[in-house]
């Protein structure tokens, strides 16, 4: 190696170095409890009925939680649906919510014909580990339910 050449390698390495000391450290993995969360069955009305959504709960992929879930409109049977569902909550997002603050979601679901659903929410935390959601489910382009309920982290 030249001279000149090896002066700029240390020169960069030396400056990397700094850089790599001056960031801010690196943060705290999450609590186990974050990779499972329980999603209370929840229920809401229709023009002359009501839809009730039960999920087993979901576990946390990356920043993918999943799961399945069944929904049964009463009194029309005919249109009960069961399918897959998940949302996406980041490191950050969870980071929010143990500190109690508010925190919106995205996801999508799909029923067992590959139908599509556009899923959206948020979720307002009691403490650390649980709190209320509201979920808003597009069944079609002009048709959304809208469910109340409550979560629970319990991995």
């Amino acid at each position: 190696m030249f001279p000149s050449l090896r002066a700029l390698t240390g020169c960069l390495m030396l400056a990397a170095s700094a850089v790599a000391q001056d960031a801010e450290p690196a943060s705290e993995p999450l609590p186990d409890f974050y990779q499972r969360a329980a999603v209370a069955p929840a229920k809401t009305s229709i023009y002359i009925g009501n839809v009730k959504l039960v999920m087993p709960p979901f576990d946390r992929k990356g920043e993918l939680y999943a799961s399945t879930y069944e929904a049964k409109v009463f009194p029309f049977f005919f249109y009960n649906e069961a399918g897959r569902i998940a949302i996406i909550l980041s490191d950050e997002d969870l980071r929010q919510l143990a500190d109690g603050e508010r925190v919106h979601f995205t996801g999508e679901a799909f029923s067992t014909k590959e139908e599509p659903r556009r899923v959206e929410g948020h979720a307002d935390p009691a403490d650390e580990r649980s709190g209320k959601i509201k979920v808003r489910v597009w069944v079609s382009k002009n048709i959304e339910l809208i469910f109340n309920t409550t979560y629970r982290f319990e991995g």
